[in-house]
């Protein structure tokens, strides 16, 4: 029974790899396309990258749906199936794409795809989380980062960390000009929706719950300060009946 079940672990390996493969082909030649085809390209992709942890079909769409929009570097906060595939982009569009990562594993696993792919536009920043007093964060390299990003992928760190990912607001505050959107995933959880509500104070912006029960997720949009201060209330602007 044991080699029985070895063997169905191995060929669903092998099935999973070959699945990958052939969607990762058909998305570094046309990523635009894979969006928008019938079949679902990106499922097959989660498939085959076989994470558990990784980001769900709905919210990885959204992520290159921006990524395809945005025409500056983008910040990714923890690492997997997503960095490889907007790394596609990025490389694609020509600007930098920087992943911040805190657990050597992962950071090795995609930056292995990444070489093979040939994916150079992405930098993976692999360094332990830093305490910074009353949160715990990645430790980003920030005098060699660019000045803005105009795109942020977050889901990490773990939240289980201290402070959970609230980090971003107070590491990268500096980074985040008016115009640039911010990815929250896991909004199903209290923490993230509340961490949002901070950074839509503290970084200000307007704020949307999208996806759907058990797979939601958060947009921010930064707006300019002075329209904020024109616009009261603009800062706190969530959809109507979306954010409890």
């Amino acid at each position: 029974m044991d080699e029985d079940r070895e063997q169905i672990i191995v060929e669903s390996n092998q099935n999973g790899e070959k699945i990958f493969s052939h969607a990762m082909t058909e998305f570094v030649s046309d990523p635009e396309a894979c969006l928008c085809a019938k079949r679902s390209i990106i499922g097959d992709l989660i498939y085959g990258w076989g994470n558990a942890w990784s980001a769900q079909e709905e919210y990885l769409g959204c992520c290159l749906g921006h990524a395809l929009r945005v025409r500056a570097p983008i910040l990714e906060c923890g690492s997997g199936l997503s960095s490889l595939l907007v790394g596609v982009v990025a490389k694609k569009r020509g600007y930098p794409h920087w992943v911040l990562e805190h657990m050597p594993i992962w950071a090795k696993k995609v930056q292995r795809y990444l070489d093979a792919y040939e994916l150079d536009s992405t930098v993976v920043c692999t360094k332990p989380l830093r305490d910074f007093g009353d949160f715990a964060w990645y430790d980003p390299p920030l005098q060699s980062m660019p000045d803005s990003f105009a795109l942020v992928i977050c889901d990490g760190p773990p939240g289980n960390t201290k402070g959970g990912r609230y980090g971003l607001a107070s590491v990268m505050r500096d980074r985040l000009k008016a115009g640039c959107v911010v990815l929250l995933d896991d909004a199903d959880r209290k923490k993230e929706r509340e961490i949002a509500r901070r950074w839509t104070s503290e970084l200000c912006g307007t704020v949307d719950m999208l996806g759907h029960s058990g797979d939601q997720y958060i947009k921010m949009t930064l707006v300019d300060k002075s329209s904020a201060i024109t616009l009261p209330g603009v800062a706190m602007r969530w959809s109507i009946g979306q954010v409890p």
